[in-house]
């Protein structure tokens, strides 16, 4: 495997991925200008990981968000999502450097959005007395999202899938936190979801412009086993939120409708 070469954004994405560094995680240095013209694919299998981040396979379910310890460990489970976020979009620059500039550049802005959101987090995780490093996380990403073949899955899985869920999990966690008294971690959790909204909006277009269109069928196929619409969606489904993004009516509803086929009465 040969390294990216230094100074360009290959090599800024190989970094941020490999370091065992918390603070290059949480806040990494601008990336460069430059693009390798003579870049090859590389996939890599994992990220680096500070010592910091107790990762194990199976992390404690998010329960009792009353006291601040449940509060802190469920940001801190938000943090982890936003690292692994934004660790493949770098990845996919390193595994599809074929894909479409303007795909690539704004792979590097939402990167760059999601990291700026770990600090968000990070930042009502300090407030309610605790720290990044607290509680155990589990790298269920890059189990999942590294397998993808294309940048088509790629964005069908991030873009359509986990970012599109997360619009209905940021409403579900603001209502949750606001109940539970903590008006600050409510906004922040507003706020993300506004913001991804366009990281949505993101993967429409390419999904579209990869596969010829938004069509509920190619997009479940797309995503690599095991897996599945259900994982890519909350209860109840931000409609409103997933039409602004270009979600069409049709692709939303199938979404809702879809059961598992292994289900019993599917």
């Amino acid at each position: 495997m040969t390294e990216p070469k230094q100074e360009t954004i290959e090599r800024w994405a190989w970094d941020y991925i490999l370091t065992t560094d918390l603070s290059h995680k949480l806040n990494p240095p601008a990336p460069p200008k430059e693009w390798q013209s003579d870049f090859l694919a590389i996939r890599l299998k994992a990220p680096g990981r500070p010592p910091q981040l107790r990762i194990v396979s199976k992390a404690k379910k998010t329960r009792g968000l009353t006291a601040p310890l449940g509060r802190a460990r469920a940001l801190h489970t938000f943090v982890h999502h936003e690292l692994q976020a934004a660790e493949l979009m770098m990845w996919a620059l390193l595994a599809f450097p074929w894909a479409p500039m303007a795909l690539k550049e704004g792979l590097v802005r939402i990167a760059l959005d999601e990291t700026r959101h770990m600090r968000m987090f990070e930042k009502e995780i300090i407030r309610l007395g605790y720290a990044v490093g607290d509680f155990p996380v589990r790298d269920w990403f890059w189990e999942r999202v590294a397998a993808c073949p294309d940048p088509a899955s790629f964005v069908a899985v991030m873009g359509l899938g986990l970012e599109s869920a997360n619009l209905e999990h940021t409403a579900t966690f603001a209502e949750k936190f606001r109940r539970a008294g903590d008006e600050e971690s409510a906004r922040v959790q507003e706020l993300v979801g506004l913001e991804e909204i366009a990281h949505v909006r993101f993967g429409v277009k390419w999904f579209t412009e990869l596969t010829g269109g938004l069509d509920f069928a190619t997009w479940s196929k797309a995503l690599p086993a095991p897996l599945s619409p259900l994982l890519m969606r909350g209860v109840p489904l931000q409609r409103e939120a997933r039409l602004r993004a270009g979600q069409t009516t049709q692709f939303i509803d199938e979404l809702e409708q879809w059961r598992s086929p292994d289900l019993p009465g599917s």
